[in-house]
């Protein structure tokens, strides 16, 4: 999603919790159950080692897959301080996408490859986003996915303000396939487009220099450049990305950002020729075990066990071409249609970026209402940053809790994993929360977030308009 202030992508980690009381019985239509005991075991196993992406090539797609490394920092991390912060950066992300959107409505009435990419949470290089790996300039790059930016970056020596990553970073000056932009070349002016900031000569009145700011006070700035890209064991020439030299937020010990957005300089763009504007992933929760994967243009084969695909169209909308945006036309919660006004004007965006789904307020009053009806018995718990529908489980080893199903035009539907319901804020479950939180004015764009996107095939295909979605575990229980 191009935006002129785009945001940065905090992926928080929910928990995934489906709730079970003793005298209850679950229908697998309505209901979703969950082992707690299970999932706090799993929490303790997942902190341990560290989950890096690995390619390899397979009739002629990449795939990504995680593997456990036992090579991450070993730095001790108050996580519930972290992810409170993470949900604090995530409605800063929300508020910035919505003046941009506002901004920009008010201003105006071949045959491809495939590939597939290990993709993993990178709570084990302290973000809570999802990473995959790309070669760029014979050096391996570890960075964010993000539906919701543009331009691809990654840190770049000599460096005047670089955050602390894991691993070496990109050294224009040892590759020899490495070149600046200069700034009176068309991908220069084309940057305005992309990022939302203007392309700057540099004092010698050669470089391209770029500025990018993201909704949270986190930036990168430095110049453009061209390298040739890999990944998955396909190589990408001449492909631009940003040389960050000054960048400032909390990005982890990633080596920068992967933009799949929908402009000119975004990844998707510039691979088009290669993968045909097709790409798809599986976000998996952040247990060990569990491999998501991104795949690079339209191989179904590729896809593991996944339920048929529905298709929904995207919505064409002259000021917010950059965006992914759908027609949402009803929510059910638990075979229960909600009864609620029109899901906004100018549909609803779907964005990996943003962690938490944000409803307008008369639909989130009516999906809490609805929840709270099924979801009976369990002890309150005070709120959790943005996060106001909460409950203590503690002393429970299983609860139920009621399905989460999103219908789009055309029939098509988004079935909410469990894993994408709760946003456990403690481990010993005394603090969940639904994962599901409310925007400020009726009439701001809702989003849906990579929380409830969990163990889903996202499909986006740019060049028929469309997006897929279609049920595959790629966590492993």
């Amino acid at each position: 999603m191009a935006m002129a202030t785009p945001m940065l992508p905090f992926f928080l980690s929910l928990v995934s919790l489906c709730i079970i009381s003793a005298n209850e019985v679950c229908s697998l239509e309505e209901k979703k159950m969950f082992n707690v005991q299970m999932f706090q075991k799993k929490q303790q196993h997942g902190n341990q080692g560290c989950l890096l992406p690995e390619s390899r090539r397979e009739k002629g797609s990449i795939v990504l897959e995680m593997k456990d490394t036992g090579h991450c920092s070993k730095k001790k991390i108050d996580w519930n301080r972290r992810l409170q912060k993470q949900l604090i950066l995530d409605d800063l992300r929300v508020r910035s996408m919505q003046n941009r959107i506002r901004k920009l409505v008010s201003s105006k009435k071949i045959e491809a490859s495939q590939t597939q990419i290990p993709l993993a949470s990178g709570i084990n290089l302290q973000t809570l986003n999802y990473i995959v790996t790309m070669e760029l300039g014979r050096m391996n790059m570890t960075v964010i996915i993000d539906t919701g930016s543009d331009l691809t970056w990654v840190q770049c020596e000599p460096c005047m303000s670089c955050y602390n990553q894991q691993g070496p970073m990109f050294k224009p000056s040892t590759s020899s396939s490495y070149q600046s932009v200069s700034c009176n070349s068309s991908t220069c002016l084309s940057l305005q487009t992309a990022t939302g900031n203007t392309g700057a000569c540099g004092s010698n009145k050669s470089t391209c220099n770029y500025v990018v700011n993201y909704g949270d006070g986190s930036y990168t700035n430095g110049e453009l450049g061209v390298e040739k890209l890999s990944i998955g064991g396909v190589s990408v020439s001449d492909f631009v990305f940003g040389c960050g030299r000054n960048n400032k937020g909390l990005f982890g010990g990633v080596s920068g950002l992967m933009g799949l957005g929908r402009s000119y300089l975004s990844f998707v763009s510039q691979t088009n020729a290669t993968f045909g504007g097709v790409f798809s992933y599986c976000l998996p929760t952040i247990e060990a075990g569990s491999s998501g994967s991104l795949v690079l243009g339209n191989e179904s084969s590729l896809f593991k066990n996944v339920t048929p695909i529905s298709y929904t169209r995207m919505l064409p909308n002259p000021q917010l071409t950059n965006f992914y945006i759908l027609n949402l036309t009803g929510i059910e919660i638990g075979g229960v249609a909600l009864q609620a006004p029109s899901f906004g004007s100018y549909g609803v965006l779907i964005d990996s970026g943003t962690v938490i789904t944000r409803l307008p307020p008369s639909v989130y009053k009516a999906l809490k209402a609805e929840f709270l009806k099924q979801f009976t018995g369990f002890p309150s718990a005070p709120g959790f940053s943005i996060l106001d529908t909460c409950f203590n489980l503690t002393g429970y080893d299983e609860v139920i809790t009621p399905t989460i199903n999103l219908h789009f035009e055309v029939n098509a539907e988004l079935k909410v994993d469990e894993t994408g319901t709760f946003y456990v804020v403690k481990e010993d479950a005394s603090q969940v929360c639904l994962a599901i939180a409310s925007l400020s004015d009726e009439y701001d764009t809702a989003i849906i977030g990579n929380y409830q996107q969990r163990n889903q095939r996202v499909i986006y295909d740019t060049k028929e308009s469309r997006v897929g979605f279609a049920g595959e575990q790629c966590s492993f229980s």
